[in-house]
């Protein structure tokens, strides 16, 4: 596999595809595809794209200070070792365009062995709240994303 470039557009779609529980993102500042060169699509005469990285301004207001950018979204067909290999992109290409922290955030059950191989860091659970608040009425979150997340730091 090969680290390559991929538009918002087409990551997003590959999110649509294969992602468990979120949907495609809005905005980011770049994305990431892990691509499997040996084999070329014969329509687009592309590699095949095996996972996706999402990067983006954090979500969480507090963490958005100029120097953070977050992984929005990561997800792969379920190749191999793709998911750390995302990350690992990410946050050289973060470090190089001159950024000091790089963050995500997995649900408590998701076991985050991708980003330790990575070289991750746990830092700990955040969050659990929902967006809709009577002062900001939003249209609630999804169940299957209520609940605490555990957040991870790029080492």
């Amino acid at each position: 596999m090969h680290i390559v470039p991929i538009t918002l557009a087409e990551a997003n779609a590959f999110v649509s595809m294969h992602h468990r529980h979120h949907a495609p993102v809005v905005g980011h500042k770049f994305s990431v595809a892990a691509a499997d060169a040996s084999f070329w699509s014969i329509e687009t005469r592309a590699p095949v794209v095996r996972g996706v990285a999402i990067i983006g301004r954090p979500v969480a207001r507090g963490n958005d200070d100029g120097w953070t950018l977050e992984v929005n979204r990561c997800c792969t067909d379920g190749k191999r070792n793709a998911c750390s290999m995302l990350y690992g992109a990410a946050w050289r290409a973060v470090k190089a365009m001159g950024y000091r922290r790089l963050i995500t955030y997995t649900m408590l059950a998701e076991g985050g062995a991708s980003l330790r191989a990575a070289g991750w860091k746990l830092i700990g659970e955040r969050g659990g709240g929902n967006w809709n608040t009577p002062a900001r009425p939003r249209i609630d979150t999804a169940v299957v994303l209520q609940g605490q997340k555990l957040l991870w730091e790029a080492a």
